[in-house]
């Protein structure tokens, strides 16, 4: 069961996709991390970014596709977050896969560093967004799907649509 430590926003009141105040918006989300691994948990880090990244980051210009995290000395690391070159950056341009130091609570630090040393277990991101001017990532602790499990929740997921059109049909000729 996959357990929330921190609220992150993805919903306001109304039922947007961004969140309530502005500059909370979602910049990048990673689906694929879902078909291919069992979250386990979720955590929201803060990014350390340097100044066009930032930008880039604000015009929507990144990818979660292969990145993920790993604890080192203590410190986490967020590894291969494509964020693109910032267009009017010039020479103080970043470079686009580096590794960004993630902002955590020393005891979340330890927590991950013993979950992660649990066989099969990896932490990746999940989505990049802003919230309240600031950078953050959401973390999930992830174990790998096998092919098995992956075909198994295809199938749930249709079923479940079926279902869902069944009732919706149902409900139309007011049976």
């Amino acid at each position: 069961m996959a357990r929330d430590t921190h609220k992150t926003p993805d919903r306001d009141e109304a039922g947007g996709a961004q969140g309530g105040r502005k500059g909370d918006r979602v910049v990048a989300t990673n689906r694929r991390a879902l078909h291919d691994y069992h979250v386990e948990e979720r955590l929201e880090a803060g990014l350390v970014l340097k100044g066009t990244e930032v930008k880039s980051l604000r015009d929507g210009k990144a990818q979660l596709a292969d990145a993920y995290a790993v604890v080192e000395g203590g410190e986490a690391y967020l590894y291969n977050l494509h964020i693109s070159l910032y267009d009017p950056g010039n020479r103080f341009n970043h470079d686009p896969t580096r590794k960004r130091k993630l902002l955590l609570h020393r005891k979340e630090i330890r927590r991950l560093t013993g979950q992660v040393e649990r066989k099969g277990y990896t932490l990746i991101p999940l989505r990049v967004y802003f919230e309240r001017g600031y950078a953050k990532v959401t973390i999930g602790v992830a174990r790998g799907k096998r092919e098995y499990d992956k075909r198994h929740a295809i199938a749930e997921r249709d079923a479940a649509r079926d279902v869902r059109r069944a009732l919706r049909e149902r409900h139309r000729r007011g049976d």
